[in-house]
């Protein structure tokens, strides 16, 4: 890949991270064309339009953040989970046979069983979402060129206001509703700019393979919540604590946290706990 003229696809442009992503590139991504591309522009379910459109623009790789990742839409339609987060990685890998793809994964693979994971623990996937996401890990892994990014969450400003998780707890409490939060369920939050950062950097090196990459802090709901209030003084709502031991749903995993240090070897700087990407960030969630 000739880094003076590649041009790079960012899918799910309009998107939390991929929207992000097309931000930060001025900073990060010099010498690259970056095209962003939102659903409104092309279909991604739409096989021909994407051979066309991958025809068309010669990318030299792929970043794809596209996805149905709101998992009850998931449990309420497996049919287009599947289809979106499994069908269009798989015509995505193999239009990019021989460029780098970097497909972006999840924590909630696991089944919280015991948290802190490695990439070479086994996934165990509790629900249609997470299901989705190890078929597609698969596909993308067939290829050696081709790198997964299993994220947490990522907190942020996204075009639509209501992708990131921060921006949904922040609607909330502004509708003055009261509602709980678990103390015994863990996930390593960390900001949309420090993932784009990252995936900025492994792009450039040609990381492939599996990396999990996420906050440096193992964070209960309720700790990650406490940790945002601040920022919204003025909200009507409240928060309570909670057990997952209560949740009547479907199975939730418990303990999602990942070990970051494979990849924190390739990055050139540290990956940030909750607390200090929310200093260095706090623009993206007041």
């Amino acid at each position: 890949m000739t880094m003076t003229t590649s041009r790079v696809w960012i899918t799910g442009a309009g998107g939390l991270l991929g929207s992000y992503l097309l931000k930060t590139a001025p900073q990060f991504a010099l010498g690259w064309q970056v095209v962003g591309l939102r659903r409104a522009e092309l279909d991604l379910t739409d096989f021909s339009a994407v051979r066309a459109r991958f025809r068309a623009d010669q990318p030299a790789a792929i970043l794809h953040c596209a996805a149905i990742a709101h998992p009850p839409v998931c449990q309420r339609d497996p049919e287009l989970a599947r289809k979106v987060n499994i069908e269009v990685t798989r015509c995505l890998a193999e239009l990019a046979a021989d460029l780098p793809l970097f497909f972006c994964s999840s924590d909630l693979v696991f089944d919280g069983q015991r948290g802190n994971y490695t990439e070479t623990d086994a996934p165990n996937p509790l629900s249609v979402y997470a299901e989705t996401k190890v078929a597609a890990e698969q596909i993308v892994l067939a290829n050696p060129r081709h790198t997964v990014l299993r994220l947490s969450l990522n907190f942020g400003r996204s075009p639509t206001g209501n992708r990131g998780f921060n921006e949904l707890l922040r609607a909330d409490l502004a509708a003055g509703k009261n509602f709980s939060l678990f103390t015994d369920e863990f996930r390593c939050p960390t900001a949309a700019p420090v993932t784009a950062r990252a995936m900025w950097e492994l792009l450039r090196q040609r990381a492939a393979g599996r990396f999990h990459l996420c906050g440096a802090d193992r964070l209960s709901r309720l700790e990650i919540a406490n940790l945002l209030l601040p920022h919204w003084p003025a909200l009507p709502g409240k928060i309570q604590p909670d057990s997952v031991k209560n949740y009547q749903g479907p199975p939730r995993p418990p303990d999602c946290s990942m070990n970051c240090a494979k990849v924190q070897r390739l990055l050139s700087f540290p990956l940030p706990g909750m607390a200090a990407a929310l200093a260095q960030h706090s623009q993206e969630v007041a």
